[in-house]
């Protein structure tokens, strides 16, 4: 879930750093998370704001406007943070009371988090900023020893999204152009109060490599369960076998379809599909393509079970209803099973089929074709 903003609350995503410290030879926030930048986790959790600045370097402005055009302003930054931040700053002047400006490189800020500051501003403060308290001990050190100790009473970790009076924040930046740690240091420096609200240790800032296996980790607390629906139906012609669920069958008559009217296979490649809200069949191998005619059913469901995986998902269960009159499914119904779980690569054990009739009624009870209904569940976390 994301927080929906008030009325006149915008927010600055800084994204211009170039971050190497955390490795993988490019800037950190636009290196892979679970499937996804750090820099879109990010900008996700801001979804519920009418207006987002993202600021990011030059030579991230072609990745950016790929990425995310459309949804938020992208702006070019400057050598400085401080410097990027007044480049958002100078976009929103005018079109917003309030600004949250955030860490790009904080991909997992919480709903809480941001709520928090949001409430703190909407009570009146003029600066709002999440931090935790320091626990632990706290050493000075030289040479790889330590030197004395130092009181943590009254210290906090700071953290974004650090929220401000819009005006007020851009004043301090102009008042002092030589920029400082963080916002919140500008806004003291203005003889403003900050509010301190409530942050969150899953609130990390990725600086180091290490920093992506504690992520993945957190990301791996939350579950992600999906369930998709399939339908299909193709009618009987001419032919001496169809194909359900990737086994031949010989039979009377055959199907009619683009491809090999595999009308089990196409329901069980559409749930994925919905599942993953990627449409349908049609949309990935367009019936208008020649290069699809009478091609094997097992390249679609291939592809959508490749394209799960690929999102970080697994197979919970797929389940297969064939609905026809003839053939007779049961003799086949085990060969369906191994085979569709070959294709996808899971446990057999994770697939069923089955097939019932229609009492007669309707094309199927009139034995004019075949309809499958399919469901399938996927999991992530």
């Amino acid at each position: 879930m994301t927080i929906r903003a008030p009325a006149g609350f915008a927010a600055i995503i800084t994204a211009a750093g170039r971050g190497l410290r955390a490795g993988g030879g490019r800037p950190k926030q636009w290196q892979d998370l679970s499937g996804r930048s750090v820099l879109a986790r990010a900008v996700d959790a801001f979804g519920g704001f009418e207006r987002v600045v993202l600021v990011v370097h030059a030579q991230d402005m072609a990745q950016a406007l790929a990425e995310f055009a459309g949804r938020v302003t992208i702006v070019t930054g400057a050598e400085t943070r401080s410097a990027s931040v007044m480049a958002g700053l100078q976009a929103l002047e005018g079109q917003a009371s309030h600004v949250l400006i955030h860490d790009g490189a904080r991909p997992l800020v919480t709903d809480a988090v941001v709520g928090g500051v949001i409430g703190a501003l909407q009570q009146g403060a003029i600066a709002a900023a999440p931090a935790l308290p320091v626990s632990d001990a706290l050493w000075r050190g030289q040479d790889g020893h330590v030197t004395a100790t130092a009181p943590r009473e009254g210290l906090f970790r700071a953290q974004t999204p650090q929220g401000f009076s819009l005006p007020d924040i851009l004043a301090a930046h102009r008042a002092h152009p030589d920029g400082a740690a963080d916002d919140v240091e500008l806004a003291l420096r203005m003889g403003h109060r900050v509010a301190i609200t409530q942050g969150s240790e899953d609130n990390l800032k990725i600086t180091w490599p290490e920093d992506f296996a504690r992520a993945e980790n957190l990301l791996g607390t939350a579950m992600d369960i999906r369930l998709g629906n399939g339908f299909d139906v193709h009618a009987f012609g001419p032919g001496d076998h169809v194909w359900l669920c990737g086994i031949q069958i010989p039979h009377t008559a055959g199907l009619v379809g683009h491809s090999d009217a595999d009308v089990g296979m196409h329901a069980l490649t559409d749930a994925i599909y919905g599942a993953l809200a990627e449409g349908d069949i049609g949309r990935h191998f367009p019936p208008s393509d020649p290069q699809w005619k009478g091609a094997d059913s097992a390249v679609f469901l291939k592809h959508a079970a490749d394209l799960a995986r690929a999102r970080g998902f697994d197979f919970g269960n797929a389940d297969v209803t064939l609905i026809c009159e003839t053939p007779k499914i049961g003799p086949h119904a085990a060969a369906m099973q191994a085979r569709l779980a070959q294709i996808i690569g899971v446990d057999q054990t994770r697939i069923s089929v089955k097939a019932t009739t229609s009492e007669k009624l309707g094309f199927t009870g009139r034995g004019e074709g075949i309809a499958s209904i399919a469901t399938v569940a996927l999991m992530k976390g």
